[in-house]
């Protein structure tokens, strides 16, 4: 199995936090991705899982496009996300956290939001 981004971009603003981002990972293999702080590690991470959208670039699994999929359907696939603290997603706004567990729902995105 690989898993594979390609040129992923993400902005906030004006701001861009990740510019180009490529990586591959091939089934058993361990990568880490290294920079010193604010360099879009995290933030690449989070757009693998599905935590947040690239705005640009897409993100493979064994060749099928997955970067439309919300994170609980990559979950299923596999991919996934321990957090190192048993806490909430401590750079995600309070409604991002919440939302990111009704992804897991079969609520529609308009009941998720009214939630």
């Amino acid at each position: 199995m690989i898993l594979r981004a390609e040129n992923l971009v993400k902005k906030y603003k004006k701001r861009k936090v990740v510019d180009n981002v490529s990586v591959e990972v091939n089934q058993g293999e361990i990568v880490g991705l290294l920079g010193p702080n604010g360099a879009g590690k995290t933030t690449s991470f989070y757009m693998i899982v599905g935590l947040i959208k690239p705005n640009e670039g897409e993100i493979f699994l064994e060749n099928e496009n997955i970067t439309p999929l919300p994170m609980y359907k990559r979950a299923k696939l596999g991919i996934g996300y321990l957090a190192q603290e048993a806490s909430v997603f401590r750079k995600l706004s309070v409604e991002e956290n919440i939302l990111a567990v009704l992804e897991m729902t079969k609520l529609s995105k308009a009941a998720q939001r009214e939630k």
